[in-house]
């Protein structure tokens, strides 16, 4: 192979997360070159309408999946969290890296905390996840859909288009931006999507020379946590249309898992929390995929149990 062709969207984090790729890839294989492939996708280019309304998440990840497909691209580097549940067959995730931090970050003018906005504070996020769980605390709040890159949403705000914005805090991170943040939000308030904070990589199933070539980036900790956090967004079939957040924890040989699922006003939000040891000192974590999946399925079942399935014919009706 001459040279490893990475497809990317064209945003700033986008393409600082391809170039995290490339540079890990260079430390590990030095005499392989490797350019990115810089592409527009719908996700980026349709931005006066919500993502519900125009087929969700995977409008950001088809044209890299087309580049692949006709060989104009031999990876492309994703965030994970917008990857869907499920997969088409001549795709995989070759490789997870470490995670970032899996929070959300609120913005405010003045540094206001959450439970000190004004009534009535208009807020932004074009995510039913966020507002769903952000009115379960306030209900007063008047939330506002926030489309576009993290440096145009962060202008609209400063602009005074809005009292506060949600954004990941890794995002933010990876762009020196961290600075903009008035308060970090914890599970309790905000529950993250599952995967947030992790990037992949993806490569055509077929491909073992490109698969194994990927290994070196695998993080065995961040695998473990979204083989469960996917897991439960598959079996509930979730997708951009609905409220669902699933965030795992990983601590020696134990998992933790929780995840929830709201109305989209959060008037009801159902949770779950279970946990399972998925391995023993002598097992290593790369082969415990499978417990923490059906960890996740568990969670999800439970869910279903206490309501969720009514939630969700009801959001996708």
């Amino acid at each position: 192979m001459q040279t490893l062709r990475i497809a990317t969207r064209k945003s700033k984090l986008a393409i600082w997360q391809s170039e995290m790729v490339a540079d890990r890839l260079h430390k590990e294989y030095p005499d392989l070159k490797v350019a990115l492939v810089p592409l527009s996708t719908r996700g980026d280019e349709i931005l006066d309408q919500s993502l519900q309304k125009v087929g969700g998440k995977g409008l950001f990840i088809k044209e890299l999946e087309h580049a692949m497909l006709r060989g104009d691209a031999d990876i492309a580097v994703h965030s994970m969290k917008d990857m869907p549940a499920e997969l088409e067959n001549e795709f995989c995730i070759a490789a997870v890296l470490q995670r970032a931090s899996p929070f959300d970050a609120l913005l405010t003018h003045n540094a206001t905390e959450f439970e000190r906005l004004p009534i009535g504070a208009i807020l932004g996020t074009s995510s039913l996840r966020r507002s769903a769980q952000l009115l379960a605390h306030r209900p007063d709040l008047n939330i506002k859909p926030l489309r576009g890159n993290v440096q145009t949403r962060i202008k609209k705000w400063q602009q005074g288009e809005f009292d506060a914005i949600v954004l990941a805090e890794a995002g933010l991170q990876r762009l020196g931006l961290e600075d903009h943040i008035s308060q970090v939000l914890q599970t309790d308030y905000c529950l993250p999507a599952a995967a947030q904070g992790i990037v992949g990589v993806e490569c055509l199933k077929n491909n073992t020379k490109i698969f194994n070539l990927l290994q070196v980036l695998n993080a065995p900790e961040s695998q473990i946590s979204i083989s469960a956090e996917r897991a439960v967004n598959y079996h509930l079939g979730g997708d951009c249309k609905t409220p669902i957040a699933a965030f795992a924890t990983v601590n020696t040989q134990e998992i933790a898992l929780t995840a929830l699922v709201a109305q989209a006003d959060g008037n009801k939000i159902l949770r779950n929390s279970q946990s399972s040891f998925i391995s023993t000192p002598e097992t290593p974590l790369s082969e415990c995929i499978d417990c923490a999946k059906a960890l996740g399925e568990s969670v999800a079942k439970e869910l279903l149990g206490m309501g969720a399935d009514k939630i969700l014919a009801e959001l996708k009706s």
